[in-house]
């Protein structure tokens, strides 16, 4: 069973995520090549992957709202179904992978440097389609980003989440497994 800060840290990142867009301006914005390192963290702990994140370009206003309709209208199946017709803003991949398609970006203004938001449809693998695992109800993926005026940063990888609403009506993220932890961001455009 997770803990009560771990539930906490996830009830803070999804409106992050998704919800919490309050606004900031879409800017117009260069290509971004990030490369990372994710470290896990509780079971996957000592793991390390490098991974590489690109970012084409910003989701727009509608992107949001048709999400936001989507999860309010069809919970997590509505979502997945709007982040699959949604155009491929990016990528993420692990060095050497081909990776998935980022369906929603989104830049939040900050005084301290750059802070992304980013949301996917996660690929699931046949087998856990085939066999039913638990899995397969955790089609979502996350990542924030926070990069440091000098082009380097940390940031979270949720590889595999749902989400749901709680008994106050307030969004949570439930993850598959714990978050990953990315360190020594390095940005070349």
């Amino acid at each position: 069973m997770r803990s009560a800060n771990w539930r906490q840290y996830v009830r803070l990142i999804c409106p992050l995520l998704l919800l919490a867009i309050s606004a900031g301006q879409l800017q117009s914005q260069e290509r971004l090549n990030i490369l990372a390192r994710a470290r896990g963290t509780s079971a996957q702990s000592g793991q390390l992957v490098e991974i590489r994140i690109i970012i084409e370009q910003f989701s727009t206003r509608e992107d949001q709202k048709a999400l936001v309709d989507a999860f309010t209208r069809s919970g997590q199946t509505g979502l997945r179904d709007a982040l699959e017709k949604m155009s491929a803003k990016g990528r993420i991949s692990r060095i050497g992978s081909v990776g998935n398609d980022i369906k929603y970006i989104f830049e939040v203004p900050s005084t301290k440097g750059r802070h992304f938001r980013l949301l996917t449809d996660r690929n699931l693998a046949f087998g856990e389609l085939y066999t039913g695992t638990r899995s397969s109800d955790y089609d979502v993926g996350g990542a924030e980003l926070i990069l440091t005026p000098d082009g380097k940063g940390s940031g979270t990888l949720l590889p595999a989440c749902r989400l749901k609403l709680n008994k106050k009506k307030e969004i949570e993220m439930e993850t598959f497994q714990n978050p990953w932890n990315l360190t020594n961001l390095v940005v070349s455009k």
